[in-house]
């Protein structure tokens, strides 16, 4: 039997590391290592890198999660990494080499996200974008607690404009090496779920599980449907 992994979990664009509190208190409950990392969401590249130095504090096994735009980031994070055992993406991207969030996004009807999207210029011909505080919720998070999910609206993270349009540098994802899990939700409105489920079932997904009625804030609003899916994959890859 193997060393039980300890989970990592990566934020994504719009949201901040609290946005797994929920999960990580029902994981601690049941006796497993987890850690959210922050995610500076400036580049994949860059993230990547801070994903990495985490991990080799870690000194062990680790089973990477990661939320939206930070799928691209442990995506990169895990290449070449024989620390990583295992890919959690929770409503999540899951490129290959040359695609990018944008892309992504596009390639498949049903996003809103776009016109909710604000930016601020940052002088170096980027931006940092973050979505309006009143269209949060609706958009972001429609099936979490209004009070709650007004406080997201306003934690959230800005995301820099090149990190969601930057290709996927790894010429060999690291989903095609290692064994990953999908977890998302039907009523996801910043990523199609068309295209949500595409990249799992191109991913050879060990497991692929939709969540009725749970929007882009799945972690918020199903914190146990998440952690189900990463308890399955750390029994898969402890018992394996």
């Amino acid at each position: 039997m193997s060393a039980a992994p300890t989970v990592v979990l990566v934020h994504g664009a719009f949201a901040e590391s609290a946005s797994w509190s929920g999960v990580i208190s029902r994981l601690a409950e049941r006796g497993v290592a987890v850690v959210a990392t922050p995610n500076p969401l400036r580049s994949v590249t860059t993230d990547a890198a801070n994903v990495r130095s985490a991990v080799e504090g870690i000194g062990g096994p680790v089973l990477l999660v990661g939320h939206s735009y930070g799928g691209a980031v442990i995506t990169e994070a895990a290449v070449d990494n024989p620390a990583v055992v295992g890919l959690v993406y929770v409503a999540a991207f899951a490129p290959d080499h040359g695609e990018n969030a944008l892309q992504l996004t596009g390639q498949f009807p049903g996003s809103t996200l776009g016109e909710t999207v604000r930016p601020y210029p940052l002088g170096d011909g980027t931006h940092d974008l973050f979505v309006d505080r009143d269209l949060f919720p609706n958009q972001f998070a429609a099936d979490v607690a209004p009070a709650e999910a007004a406080i997201q609206a306003r934690t959230q993270r800005p995301i820099r404009d090149f990190a969601l349009g930057e290709a996927q540098p790894a010429a060999t994802p690291a989903w095609k090496s290692l064994p990953s899990w999908f977890v998302f939700g039907d009523a996801d409105k910043n990523i199609p779920v068309e295209g949500l489920r595409f990249m799992a079932e191109r991913a050879g997904a060990v497991a692929i599980q939709e969540v009725p009625g749970a929007s882009h804030s799945v972690m918020v609003s199903q914190p146990d449907a998440v952690v189900a899916v990463i308890l399955a994959a750390i029994d898969h890859l402890t018992t394996a």
